[in-house]
Protein backbone atom coordinates (compact mmCIF):
# COMPACT_ATOMS: atom_id res chain seq x y z
CA UNK A 1 0.00 0.00 0.00
CA UNK A 2 3.17 2.18 0.00
CA UNK A 3 5.00 3.71 2.78
CA UNK A 4 3.88 5.78 6.01
CA UNK A 5 5.47 7.90 7.95
CA UNK A 6 5.94 7.14 11.97
CA UNK A 7 7.42 9.22 13.99
CA UNK A 8 10.17 7.48 15.70
CA UNK A 9 9.22 8.29 18.90
CA UNK A 10 6.16 6.21 18.80
CA UNK A 11 6.18 2.38 19.05
CA UNK A 12 3.27 1.97 16.60
CA UNK A 13 4.17 1.01 12.93
CA UNK A 14 2.16 1.13 9.37
CA UNK A 15 -1.38 0.19 10.40
CA UNK A 16 -1.64 1.86 13.66
CA UNK A 17 -0.26 5.27 11.42
CA UNK A 18 -3.05 4.22 8.41
CA UNK A 19 -5.88 3.60 10.98
CA UNK A 20 -4.37 7.25 13.09
CA UNK A 21 -5.15 9.43 9.36
CA UNK A 22 -8.21 7.29 8.14
CA UNK A 23 -10.68 7.61 11.37
CA UNK A 24 -10.43 10.89 12.96
CA UNK A 25 -13.79 10.30 14.51
CA UNK A 26 -13.39 11.60 18.44
CA UNK A 27 -9.79 11.97 18.72
CA UNK A 28 -9.10 13.24 22.18
CA UNK A 29 -12.35 12.63 23.55
CA UNK A 30 -13.15 8.38 22.53
CA UNK A 31 -10.11 6.54 22.62
CA UNK A 32 -10.53 2.74 22.60
CA UNK A 33 -10.87 1.70 26.40
CA UNK A 34 -8.02 1.37 28.22
CA UNK A 35 -9.36 -1.72 29.55
CA UNK A 36 -9.09 -2.96 26.26
CA UNK A 37 -5.70 -2.39 25.88
CA UNK A 38 -4.99 -3.99 29.55
CA UNK A 39 -6.64 -6.70 27.89
CA UNK A 40 -4.65 -7.29 24.54
CA UNK A 41 -1.86 -7.23 26.93
CA UNK A 42 -2.65 -10.13 29.40
CA UNK A 43 -3.88 -12.08 25.89
CA UNK A 44 -0.85 -11.31 24.03
CA UNK A 45 1.16 -12.71 27.27
CA UNK A 46 -0.59 -15.17 27.55
CA UNK A 47 -0.23 -16.90 23.63
CA UNK A 48 3.00 -16.01 23.71
CA UNK A 49 2.93 -18.81 26.69
CA UNK A 50 1.17 -21.09 24.89
CA UNK A 51 2.94 -20.45 21.71
CA UNK A 52 6.30 -21.17 23.13
CA UNK A 53 5.02 -24.54 24.96
CA UNK A 54 3.28 -25.57 22.09
CA UNK A 55 5.34 -24.41 19.08
CA UNK A 56 9.03 -23.91 20.20
CA UNK A 57 10.31 -23.88 17.11
CA UNK A 58 8.23 -20.72 16.02
CA UNK A 59 8.30 -18.39 19.36
CA UNK A 60 11.50 -19.20 21.38
CA UNK A 61 12.39 -18.61 24.73
CA UNK A 62 13.60 -15.33 24.07
CA UNK A 63 10.93 -14.05 21.74
CA UNK A 64 8.54 -15.02 24.19
CA UNK A 65 10.26 -13.26 27.18
CA UNK A 66 10.42 -9.99 25.23
CA UNK A 67 6.68 -10.30 24.84
CA UNK A 68 6.22 -10.99 28.30
CA UNK A 69 7.92 -7.87 29.36
CA UNK A 70 6.52 -5.39 27.35
CA UNK A 71 3.22 -6.95 27.84
CA UNK A 72 3.83 -6.05 31.44
CA UNK A 73 4.94 -2.67 30.91
CA UNK A 74 1.51 -2.31 29.05
CA UNK A 75 -0.35 -3.46 31.77
CA UNK A 76 1.06 -1.18 34.48
CA UNK A 77 0.52 1.87 32.38
CA UNK A 78 3.56 2.19 30.94
CA UNK A 79 3.16 2.52 27.36
CA UNK A 80 -0.05 4.44 27.42
CA UNK A 81 1.02 6.62 24.60
CA UNK A 82 1.62 4.75 22.13
CA UNK A 83 -2.47 3.14 22.12
CA UNK A 84 -3.83 6.44 19.96
CA UNK A 85 -6.72 4.88 18.06
CA UNK A 86 -10.27 5.71 19.12
CA UNK A 87 -13.35 3.29 19.24
CA UNK A 88 -14.58 4.42 15.19
CA UNK A 89 -12.68 2.26 13.47
CA UNK A 90 -12.82 -0.75 11.33
CA UNK A 91 -16.18 -2.65 13.50
CA UNK A 92 -13.42 -5.92 13.84
CA UNK A 93 -11.23 -4.08 16.30
CA UNK A 94 -8.28 -5.58 13.69
CA UNK A 95 -6.31 -1.45 13.82
CA UNK A 96 -6.31 -1.98 18.03
CA UNK A 97 -5.02 -5.48 17.62
CA UNK A 98 -2.31 -4.52 15.12
CA UNK A 99 -1.68 -1.73 17.61
CA UNK A 100 -0.85 -3.85 20.32
CA UNK A 101 1.03 -6.60 17.79
CA UNK A 102 3.39 -3.35 16.68
CA UNK A 103 3.89 -1.75 19.72
CA UNK A 104 4.83 -5.22 21.66
CA UNK A 105 7.38 -6.24 18.79
CA UNK A 106 9.14 -2.80 18.64
CA UNK A 107 9.44 -2.13 22.01
CA UNK A 108 10.28 -5.89 22.33
CA UNK A 109 13.01 -5.43 19.65
CA UNK A 110 14.64 -2.44 21.65
CA UNK A 111 14.47 -4.41 24.55
CA UNK A 112 16.51 -7.23 22.54
CA UNK A 113 18.98 -4.70 21.51
CA UNK A 114 18.13 -6.49 17.82
CA UNK A 115 14.67 -7.06 15.28
CA UNK A 116 13.73 -10.44 16.47
CA UNK A 117 10.33 -9.90 16.82
CA UNK A 118 7.75 -9.39 13.93
CA UNK A 119 4.47 -7.46 14.87
CA UNK A 120 2.03 -10.59 12.42
CA UNK A 121 4.89 -13.54 13.01
CA UNK A 122 5.32 -13.72 16.39
CA UNK A 123 3.55 -11.16 18.37
CA UNK A 124 0.29 -12.47 16.50
CA UNK A 125 1.19 -15.78 16.26
CA UNK A 126 -1.91 -18.41 16.63
CA UNK A 127 -4.15 -15.39 16.62
CA UNK A 128 -6.50 -13.05 14.43
CA UNK A 129 -8.38 -9.96 15.17
CA UNK A 130 -11.06 -11.98 14.84
CA UNK A 131 -10.69 -13.59 18.22
CA UNK A 132 -8.46 -11.51 19.44
CA UNK A 133 -10.81 -8.79 20.07
CA UNK A 134 -13.92 -10.79 21.05
CA UNK A 135 -11.37 -12.44 23.63
CA UNK A 136 -10.69 -8.99 25.21
CA UNK A 137 -14.22 -7.68 25.33
CA UNK A 138 -14.76 -10.83 27.41
CA UNK A 139 -11.76 -9.97 29.49
CA UNK A 140 -12.07 -6.33 30.03
CA UNK A 141 -15.98 -7.18 31.05
CA UNK A 142 -15.34 -10.10 33.38
CA UNK A 143 -12.34 -7.33 34.76
CA UNK A 144 -14.19 -4.78 35.16
CA UNK A 145 -17.44 -6.53 36.84
CA UNK A 146 -15.50 -8.46 39.63
CA UNK A 147 -12.68 -5.81 40.34
CA UNK A 148 -14.78 -2.54 40.51
CA UNK A 149 -18.81 -3.10 39.86
CA UNK A 150 -18.61 -5.64 42.58
CA UNK A 151 -16.79 -3.98 45.38
CA UNK A 152 -18.68 -0.88 44.80
CA UNK A 153 -22.32 -2.41 45.11
CA UNK A 154 -20.93 -4.55 47.81
CA UNK A 155 -20.11 -1.36 49.96
CA UNK A 156 -23.61 0.23 49.24
CA UNK A 157 -25.01 -3.34 50.24
CA UNK A 158 -23.47 -2.90 53.66
CA UNK A 159 -24.31 0.61 54.46
CA UNK A 160 -27.59 -0.72 53.59
CA UNK A 161 -27.57 -3.67 55.53
CA UNK A 162 -26.48 -0.79 58.81
CA UNK A 163 -28.86 1.55 58.34
CA UNK A 164 -32.06 -1.43 58.39
CA UNK A 165 -30.31 -2.72 62.13
CA UNK A 166 -30.43 1.37 63.12
CA UNK A 167 -34.13 1.65 62.05
CA UNK A 168 -36.03 -1.09 62.75
CA UNK A 169 -37.55 0.72 65.51
CA UNK A 170 -39.17 3.79 63.19
CA UNK A 171 -42.40 2.87 61.96
CA UNK A 172 -43.36 5.43 59.20
CA UNK A 173 -46.20 5.90 56.84
CA UNK A 174 -46.37 3.43 53.68
CA UNK A 175 -46.87 4.80 50.35
CA UNK A 176 -47.82 3.75 46.89
CA UNK A 177 -48.84 5.49 43.84
CA UNK A 178 -47.43 8.41 45.53
CA UNK A 179 -50.33 8.63 48.16
CA UNK A 180 -50.41 7.27 51.60
CA UNK A 181 -50.52 3.59 52.45
CA UNK A 182 -50.40 1.21 55.29
CA UNK A 183 -47.55 1.61 58.05
CA UNK A 184 -44.15 -0.11 56.90
CA UNK A 185 -40.72 -0.19 59.64
CA UNK A 186 -38.07 2.33 57.73
CA UNK A 187 -35.93 -0.76 58.17
CA UNK A 188 -38.04 -2.54 55.69
CA UNK A 189 -38.36 0.20 53.59
CA UNK A 190 -34.32 -0.16 53.14
CA UNK A 191 -34.23 -3.85 53.28
CA UNK A 192 -36.37 -3.51 49.91
CA UNK A 193 -33.65 -0.90 48.56
CA UNK A 194 -31.15 -3.65 49.82
CA UNK A 195 -32.55 -7.14 48.43
CA UNK A 196 -33.18 -5.24 45.26
CA UNK A 197 -29.28 -5.00 45.38
CA UNK A 198 -28.41 -7.86 46.51
CA UNK A 199 -30.72 -10.02 43.63
CA UNK A 200 -29.07 -7.21 41.43
CA UNK A 201 -25.63 -8.87 42.31
CA UNK A 202 -26.80 -12.20 41.65
CA UNK A 203 -27.66 -11.44 38.29
CA UNK A 204 -24.61 -10.37 37.49
CA UNK A 205 -22.76 -12.45 39.06
CA UNK A 206 -24.59 -15.40 36.56
CA UNK A 207 -23.94 -13.27 33.54
CA UNK A 208 -20.45 -13.22 33.96
CA UNK A 209 -19.69 -17.12 34.05
CA UNK A 210 -20.85 -16.52 29.90
CA UNK A 211 -18.50 -13.83 29.66
CA UNK A 212 -15.60 -16.33 31.35
CA UNK A 213 -15.92 -17.86 27.70
CA UNK A 214 -13.13 -16.87 25.30
CA UNK A 215 -13.09 -16.57 21.75
CA UNK A 216 -8.60 -17.01 21.09
CA UNK A 217 -7.67 -19.92 18.97
CA UNK A 218 -10.50 -19.56 16.48
CA UNK A 219 -8.15 -17.71 14.74
CA UNK A 220 -10.35 -15.46 11.67
CA UNK A 221 -13.44 -17.35 10.76
CA UNK A 222 -13.70 -19.74 14.19
CA UNK A 223 -11.59 -23.31 12.65
CA UNK A 224 -8.72 -21.91 14.33
CA UNK A 225 -7.18 -22.22 11.29
CA UNK A 226 -2.95 -21.84 11.72
CA UNK A 227 -3.50 -22.39 15.72
CA UNK A 228 -1.43 -25.79 17.24
CA UNK A 229 -3.73 -28.50 18.17
CA UNK A 230 -4.28 -27.36 22.19
CA UNK A 231 -3.88 -24.04 21.48
CA UNK A 232 -7.30 -22.67 22.83
CA UNK A 233 -7.69 -24.15 25.64
CA UNK A 234 -3.94 -23.61 26.62
CA UNK A 235 -4.25 -20.32 26.40
CA UNK A 236 -7.64 -19.97 28.54
CA UNK A 237 -5.31 -20.90 31.42
CA UNK A 238 -2.36 -19.24 30.99
CA UNK A 239 -5.08 -16.14 30.78
CA UNK A 240 -6.60 -17.10 33.66
CA UNK A 241 -3.63 -17.84 35.69
CA UNK A 242 -2.53 -14.22 34.51
CA UNK A 243 -5.91 -12.95 35.94
CA UNK A 244 -6.74 -14.99 38.99
CA UNK A 245 -10.20 -15.70 37.43
CA UNK A 246 -10.92 -18.44 35.59
CA UNK A 247 -11.25 -18.17 31.79
CA UNK A 248 -12.28 -20.85 29.36
CA UNK A 249 -12.07 -21.76 25.97
CA UNK A 250 -15.59 -21.22 24.01
CA UNK A 251 -17.06 -24.75 22.70
CA UNK A 252 -17.58 -23.26 19.81
CA UNK A 253 -15.58 -20.56 17.96
CA UNK A 254 -18.05 -19.94 14.99
CA UNK A 255 -20.57 -18.52 17.58
CA UNK A 256 -17.84 -17.03 19.99
CA UNK A 257 -16.70 -14.68 16.59
CA UNK A 258 -19.73 -13.69 15.44
CA UNK A 259 -21.99 -13.50 18.40
CA UNK A 260 -22.26 -10.93 21.52
CA UNK A 261 -25.08 -12.73 23.29
CA UNK A 262 -22.69 -13.17 26.14
CA UNK A 263 -22.38 -9.22 26.48
CA UNK A 264 -25.97 -8.27 25.69
CA UNK A 265 -26.92 -10.61 28.72
CA UNK A 266 -24.27 -9.25 31.06
CA UNK A 267 -25.54 -5.63 29.72
CA UNK A 268 -29.55 -6.26 31.00
CA UNK A 269 -28.29 -7.38 34.11
CA UNK A 270 -25.97 -3.94 34.31
CA UNK A 271 -29.40 -2.46 33.13
CA UNK A 272 -31.36 -4.19 35.89
CA UNK A 273 -29.19 -2.45 38.50
CA UNK A 274 -29.23 0.60 37.05
CA UNK A 275 -33.15 0.55 37.33
CA UNK A 276 -33.17 -0.59 41.00
CA UNK A 277 -30.61 2.39 41.51
CA UNK A 278 -32.75 4.70 39.71
CA UNK A 279 -35.33 3.87 41.68
CA UNK A 280 -33.84 3.82 45.33
CA UNK A 281 -32.20 7.63 44.54
CA UNK A 282 -35.41 8.54 43.46
CA UNK A 283 -36.67 7.48 46.77
CA UNK A 284 -34.19 8.91 48.47
CA UNK A 285 -34.83 13.09 47.42
CA UNK A 286 -38.42 11.94 47.57
CA UNK A 287 -37.93 11.47 51.30
CA UNK A 288 -35.60 14.24 51.80
CA UNK A 289 -37.11 16.89 50.09
CA UNK A 290 -38.15 20.03 51.47
CA UNK A 291 -36.75 20.93 53.98
CA UNK A 292 -40.25 22.48 54.90
CA UNK A 293 -42.38 22.47 51.80
CA UNK A 294 -41.66 18.32 51.08
CA UNK A 295 -41.66 15.08 52.90
CA UNK A 296 -39.04 15.79 54.92
CA UNK A 297 -38.56 12.03 56.62
CA UNK A 298 -34.94 11.55 56.12
CA UNK A 299 -31.80 14.28 56.54
CA UNK A 300 -29.45 13.39 53.98
CA UNK A 301 -25.68 15.11 54.26
CA UNK A 302 -25.72 18.64 53.01
CA UNK A 303 -22.57 18.41 50.67
CA UNK A 304 -22.43 21.64 48.91
CA UNK A 305 -24.69 24.84 48.34
CA UNK A 306 -27.32 24.13 45.99
CA UNK A 307 -27.79 27.37 44.25
CA UNK A 308 -26.15 30.32 43.21
CA UNK A 309 -29.29 32.75 44.09
CA UNK A 310 -31.20 31.21 46.56
CA UNK A 311 -29.22 31.09 49.98
CA UNK A 312 -29.21 28.25 52.01
CA UNK A 313 -30.81 25.55 49.26
CA UNK A 314 -28.72 22.23 49.28
CA UNK A 315 -30.14 20.09 46.99
CA UNK A 316 -30.01 16.11 46.66
CA UNK A 317 -26.72 16.12 44.22
CA UNK A 318 -26.01 12.87 44.84
CA UNK A 319 -29.28 11.16 43.73
CA UNK A 320 -29.17 13.36 40.75
CA UNK A 321 -25.63 11.58 39.59
CA UNK A 322 -26.88 8.18 40.24
CA UNK A 323 -30.38 9.17 38.23
CA UNK A 324 -28.44 10.37 35.45
CA UNK A 325 -25.67 7.39 35.37
CA UNK A 326 -28.61 5.18 35.22
CA UNK A 327 -30.21 6.85 32.07
CA UNK A 328 -26.37 6.52 30.50
CA UNK A 329 -26.86 2.91 31.42
CA UNK A 330 -30.01 2.50 29.80
CA UNK A 331 -29.27 4.19 26.85
CA UNK A 332 -25.91 1.94 26.33
CA UNK A 333 -28.06 -1.14 26.49
CA UNK A 334 -30.27 -0.22 23.33
CA UNK A 335 -26.21 0.61 21.86
CA UNK A 336 -24.73 -2.76 23.00
CA UNK A 337 -27.81 -4.56 21.95
CA UNK A 338 -28.05 -3.39 18.41
CA UNK A 339 -24.73 -3.72 17.87
CA UNK A 340 -24.72 -7.19 19.17
CA UNK A 341 -27.36 -7.67 16.15
CA UNK A 342 -25.32 -6.87 13.62
CA UNK A 343 -23.22 -10.11 12.96
CA UNK A 344 -22.90 -11.30 9.18
CA UNK A 345 -21.54 -14.72 8.57
CA UNK A 346 -18.30 -15.55 11.10
CA UNK A 347 -17.65 -12.37 12.22
CA UNK A 348 -19.32 -9.30 14.43
CA UNK A 349 -18.32 -5.94 12.99
CA UNK A 350 -19.75 -3.54 15.37
CA UNK A 351 -17.48 -4.86 18.43
CA UNK A 352 -15.64 -1.90 19.18
CA UNK A 353 -18.76 -0.05 19.95
CA UNK A 354 -20.21 -2.78 21.74
CA UNK A 355 -16.75 -2.71 24.21
CA UNK A 356 -16.97 0.92 24.57
CA UNK A 357 -20.47 1.08 25.95
CA UNK A 358 -20.16 -1.87 27.64
CA UNK A 359 -16.98 -0.75 29.94
CA UNK A 360 -18.58 2.51 30.01
CA UNK A 361 -21.27 1.05 31.80
CA UNK A 362 -19.41 -1.15 34.59
CA UNK A 363 -17.01 2.08 34.95
CA UNK A 364 -19.96 4.72 35.88
CA UNK A 365 -22.18 2.48 38.06
CA UNK A 366 -19.20 1.37 40.17
CA UNK A 367 -18.13 5.37 40.22
CA UNK A 368 -21.52 6.02 40.99
CA UNK A 369 -22.38 3.87 43.43
CA UNK A 370 -19.12 4.48 45.56
CA UNK A 371 -19.93 7.99 45.43
CA UNK A 372 -23.35 7.77 46.33
CA UNK A 373 -22.85 5.47 49.30
CA UNK A 374 -19.66 7.76 50.51
CA UNK A 375 -21.48 11.13 50.13
CA UNK A 376 -24.93 10.60 50.86
CA UNK A 377 -26.20 6.61 51.59
CA UNK A 378 -24.08 6.37 54.91
CA UNK A 379 -25.23 9.93 56.15
CA UNK A 380 -28.96 9.10 55.88
CA UNK A 381 -30.70 9.67 59.37
CA UNK A 382 -34.37 9.00 59.94
CA UNK A 383 -36.78 12.33 60.80
CA UNK A 384 -38.54 10.23 63.77
CA UNK A 385 -40.42 13.00 64.31
CA UNK A 386 -41.98 13.87 61.37
CA UNK A 387 -42.31 10.18 60.31
CA UNK A 388 -44.53 9.61 63.66
CA UNK A 389 -46.46 12.96 62.93
CA UNK A 390 -47.22 11.56 59.21
CA UNK A 391 -47.76 8.13 60.37
CA UNK A 392 -50.58 9.57 63.07
CA UNK A 393 -52.24 11.89 60.15
CA UNK A 394 -52.55 9.16 58.04
CA UNK A 395 -55.88 7.73 57.00
CA UNK A 396 -54.48 4.56 55.64
CA UNK A 397 -54.32 3.16 59.17
CA UNK A 398 -58.02 2.49 59.48
CA UNK A 399 -57.25 -0.20 57.10
CA UNK A 400 -56.42 -1.93 60.54
CA UNK A 401 -59.99 -1.33 61.44
CA UNK A 402 -61.77 -3.63 58.07
CA UNK A 403 -61.95 -6.89 59.35
CA UNK A 404 -63.88 -5.32 62.79
CA UNK A 405 -66.25 -2.77 60.54
CA UNK A 406 -66.47 -3.93 57.14
CA UNK A 407 -64.38 -1.89 53.97
CA UNK A 408 -67.48 -0.01 53.37
CA UNK A 409 -67.37 1.60 57.13
CA UNK A 410 -64.28 2.01 56.80
CA UNK A 411 -63.92 3.54 53.83
CA UNK A 412 -66.87 6.04 55.41
CA UNK A 413 -64.56 6.87 58.15
CA UNK A 414 -61.81 7.82 56.08
CA UNK A 415 -63.63 9.64 53.74
CA UNK A 416 -65.07 11.65 56.37
CA UNK A 417 -61.88 12.35 58.59
CA UNK A 418 -60.47 13.50 55.35
CA UNK A 419 -63.14 16.38 54.66
CA UNK A 420 -63.99 17.05 58.03
CA UNK A 421 -60.25 17.02 59.08
CA UNK A 422 -60.81 15.06 62.00
CA UNK A 423 -58.89 12.08 63.65
CA UNK A 424 -59.86 8.58 62.58
CA UNK A 425 -61.26 8.42 66.51
CA UNK A 426 -63.34 10.82 66.25
CA UNK A 427 -64.64 9.90 62.52
CA UNK A 428 -65.51 6.37 63.69
CA UNK A 429 -66.96 7.74 66.84
CA UNK A 430 -69.64 10.44 64.59
CA UNK A 431 -70.67 7.60 62.12
CA UNK A 432 -71.30 5.38 65.29
CA UNK A 433 -69.60 2.57 64.11
CA UNK A 434 -67.23 2.45 67.16
CA UNK A 435 -67.06 3.80 70.72
CA UNK A 436 -64.04 5.26 72.10
CA UNK A 437 -62.99 2.32 74.38
CA UNK A 438 -63.41 -0.26 71.09
CA UNK A 439 -61.79 1.98 68.88
CA UNK A 440 -58.50 2.25 71.64
CA UNK A 441 -58.79 -1.43 71.94
CA UNK A 442 -58.74 -2.40 68.56
CA UNK A 443 -56.51 0.40 67.04
CA UNK A 444 -53.01 -0.46 67.31
CA UNK A 445 -50.70 1.05 63.91
CA UNK A 446 -47.76 -0.86 65.61
CA UNK A 447 -48.67 -4.16 64.76
CA UNK A 448 -49.55 -3.15 61.51
CA UNK A 449 -46.19 -3.55 59.94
Amino acid sequence: MGEVSVRADRLWGAQTERSRNHFCIGVGNEPMPTEIVRAFALLKKAAARANAALSPERITAEKCEAICKVCDEISEGKLDAHFPLVVWQTGSGTQSNMNANEVIANRGNQILGKQALHPNDDVNCSQSSNDTFPTAMHISAVLGIRNSLLPALDGLIATMCRLEGENADVIKCGRTHLQDATPIRFSQEISGWRASLQRDRALIESATEALSELALGGTAVGTGLNAPAGFDALVAKEISTLCGVEFKTAENKFHALTSKDELVFAHGALKALAADLMKIANDVRWLASGPRAGLGEIFIPENEPGSSIMPGKVNPTQCEAVTMVATQVMGNDVAVGIAASQGNFELNVFMPVCAYNFLQSVRLLADAMTSFDTHCVRGIVANREKMKENLDRSLMLITALSPHIGYENAARVAKLAHREDLTLREACVKLGVLTPERFDELFHPEQMV
